[in-house]
């Protein structure tokens, strides 16, 4: 089945990361927030918090799945918790994905961030991402946790 996926990341520190495993058979991938161009990000930025909360709601428009890939610093990170709650409160499944192992623009890998608090506090399953079939199957059983 097709899911229309928030993906909640890191943006600065892994967009590179998450870039590799973003074109998945039968999943519709957001970029962080709900928008692929960084420019949207950084126009967002200068207007600051609401306009970010604003692109981010816009982005979980009709989404069944929020997927966070979890780098070396993405927990406790304003806007993931953010992208956390609102997910939680639009009931979307949600499954954390560590990707801290995928190479990253100069062919570097990162040490194992925390899975944020609130993805273990909720009872949320976290993964290591291994390839693109079984994101799809966490995805698909994230949807299924939440009724979707």
């Amino acid at each position: 089945m097709t899911r229309r996926v928030f993906f909640s990341f890191h943006y600065q520190r892994d967009i590179w990361r998450v870039n590799q495993i973003r074109n998945i058979p039968n999943i519709i991938g957001c970029a962080a927030a709900g928008f692929q161009d960084a420019s949207l990000w950084e126009d967002a930025k200068r207007k600051g918090d609401p306009a970010i909360k604003a692109l981010i709601n816009n982005g979980l428009e009709n989404t069944t799945v929020t997927v966070v890939f979890v780098g070396a610093m993405t927990s406790n990170r304003k806007y993931i918790n953010y992208e956390i709650d609102q997910s939680i409160s639009r009931r979307n499944g949600i499954v954390a994905v560590q990707i801290h192992h995928l190479k990253d623009k100069a062919g570097n890998t990162d040490f194992a961030g925390a899975i944020p608090p609130k993805i273990a506090a909720g009872g949320y399953k976290a993964y290591k991402y291994t390839d693109h079939e079984s994101l799809g199957r966490w995805i698909e059983e994230a949807a299924r946790a939440a009724g979707k």
